[in-house]
């Protein structure tokens, strides 16, 4: 049977660009790509690299802070001009999905500006009612936010719409405590809004380790984001020009504007996979193996609508694999047991790679070294802000299970650290590492007696 092209790749972003490029660009087969939004996908249109720019402008305040700690007495933050800023968003976002573009265009790929839906194992249907053949069919069709199931929730913004707004709100309701809520949370006090953030667990950031948990929860707080732990919206509903929000305590208060940020489900829905034997998980999720194929043969996914680490560089080593394994002979798996990740918050990120002490603790005995201290850039500038460094050690091979950092530039540090624990680098090879002086990084290398040693739970 011959075929319309040798791929079809549902999705633009990062994932199946890269996954279309090298198929096409580096090993020859004939590719073609549906996309119904813009080129880039949720990284870099919505997601990581727009979110970190509006960090980046959030800071304003905190660093003339800072500046007048060193005795700039003058230095002020000015006024922040949103309109200014979205303009030169708009254009490096432009800026952006023209490369994207232009780099499938030179590798040969086809385009098609469009959605496209599983017709059958080999068969796509796009938008305009024609129907395209593959031998073989890629989905990377990231996620979306999901829905908590509250009525009126359809008058809160999603993340998507944060880049899109005409004007910032004065007073904003976050609902949630994961890394997108907390960030945005940042962002917005930090630009000047009057920022609710609403969360029904004890300490955002659930899932990393606990103690970068308690000190990013405390954060928060200190860079004015009025943090309500213990509480969740109950309904929504318009009041004039604002939303009216009732909350599961009895309570409710009016908000120019809501965010939702609880969580992204697989976009699977509409996708078509009824025609297919697919599988999916209860939450959308495509089920794949260690070489992102389905129970399909012909059909693999990538990315977050796997559910599997849903991280923007994974989805990129997940389709640059699957090309290489598919299409240039060299197969090769994805190792998804050590990854590294951060959350943008200000002044301190959270940064982490590894076990989280819980997790190392809950697998056996383990070793802590940690320290807490104040940095020498901040204390001097009259800071009490406390830096976190973390290192998890197995006492029965000295291996390095863990690192969690909370502090400045801690996704920085973290790239550096995953490289060495990815390794399996032990504890005394850390130790053995010169330290670059004055750094507070010097402390992963300078931690010599554990903190701490939990022994293994028994029973």
């Amino acid at each position: 049977m011959s075929f319309d092209y040798d791929l079809f790749v549902i999705g633009g972003g990062s994932g199946g660009v890269r996954a279309a490029r090298i198929a096409a660009g580096e090993h020859g087969a004939r590719v073609g790509l549906a996309e119904e939004s813009r080129m880039g996908g949720t990284c870099v249109i919505r997601g990581c690299v727009p979110k970190k720019l509006m960090i980046f402008a959030s800071q304003a305040g905190l660093m003339t802070q800072e500046m007048r700690g060193y005795g700039w007495c003058d230095a002020q933050a000015g006024t922040f001009d949103w309109t200014v800023f979205r303009e030169k968003l708009d254009a490096e976002l432009l800026r952006l999905e023209v490369i994207y573009r232009a780099g499938l265009t030179r590798a040969g790929v086809e385009i098609h500006d469009q959605r496209a839906t599983l017709d059958g194992h080999h068969q796509v249907r796009l938008a305009d009612g024609t129907t395209r053949t593959a031998r073989h069919i890629l989905i990377a069709t990231g996620g979306r936010p999901a829905p908590i199931g509250i009525p009126g929730e359809e008058l809160a913004m999603i993340s998507d719409d944060l880049f899109l707004m005409d004007r910032l709100p004065g007073r904003i309701l976050l609902v949630g405590g994961g890394f997108v809520a907390c960030e945005f949370a940042t962002i917005l006090a930090g630009l000047g809004v009057d920022t609710v953030q609403a969360y029904r667990g004890d300490a955002v950031l659930r899932g990393f380790d606990r103690e970068a948990r308690d000190l990013a929860t405390l954060q928060l707080s200190t860079v004015g984001v009025d943090l309500r732990l213990g509480l969740t919206p109950a309904a929504l509903e318009r009041d004039g020009d604002g939303i009216r929000v009732r909350f599961d305590d009895g309570t409710d208060e009016r908000f120019d504007a809501v965010l939702m940020a609880t969580g992204r489900d697989p976009y699977t829905r509409g996708l078509g996979l009824e025609t297919t034997e697919v599988r999916t998980k209860r939450n959308g999720a495509i089920e794949v193996d260690e070489w992102s194929q389905t129970c399909v043969p012909s059909i693999f996914a990538v990315g977050d609508v796997t559910d599997r680490v849903n991280l923007t560089p994974v989805a990129i080593r997940e389709g640059h694999a699957f090309a290489d394994t598919v299409f240039g002979a060299r197969p090769r798996t994805v190792d998804h047991s050590i990854v590294a990740s951060a959350v943008y918050l200000r002044p301190h990120e959270v940064a982490s790679v590894g076990l989280t002490e819980e997790e190392a603790h809950a697998r056996g005995a383990v070793d802590v070294y940690a320290t807490t201290f104040r940095p020498m850039r901040t204390m001097f500038a009259g800071s009490d802000a406390k830096v976190m460094m973390k290192l998890l050690v197995d006492p029965a091979d000295d291996r390095v299970l863990g690192c969690h950092i909370f502090g400045p530039e801690a996704g920085e540090m973290i790239q550096l650290a995953a490289i060495p624990i990815g390794m399996g680098a032990t504890k005394a090879q850390f130790d053995a590492t010169i330290a670059v002086h004055p750094t507070a990084a010097e402390e992963l290398v300078t931690m010599r007696h554990p903190t701490r040693r939990l022994a293994a739970v028994t029973g």
